[in-house]
């Protein structure tokens, strides 16, 4: 069974949030960083990881941004405020 992560990311001033969920959170964030998809994320320029979960089973990562996505901005910030309080990139970390 392959693992999921949701993940949340943001751009510099932190004024758009995005939700996505992937299958290998490492190369997908590299992704985003370099604009390898011309999408949103591209656009806003979201390229700072500023949070993400783990799952076992990728749909379980699935149901789970599903259910972020459904919320408000300010339930996004709140679970971010409680792992990330300074909305640092966790990219940035060790690998």
């Amino acid at each position: 069974m392959k693992k999921g992560y949701v993940y949340l990311i943001t751009n510099k001033n932190n004024t758009v949030i995005y939700t996505g969920v992937t299958s290998n959170l490492q190369k997908r964030i590299q992704q985003h960083k370099t604009k390898f998809y011309k999408g949103f994320t591209a656009r806003y320029n979201c390229n700072k990881l500023v949070y993400f979960e783990v799952f076992d089973d990728i749909k379980q990562a699935i149901l789970r941004e599903k259910q972020l996505k459904a919320g408000s901005r300010a339930k996004k910030e709140q679970l971010i405020a409680l792992k990330n309080p300074s909305w640092e990139d966790l990219f940035e970390g060790d690998w």
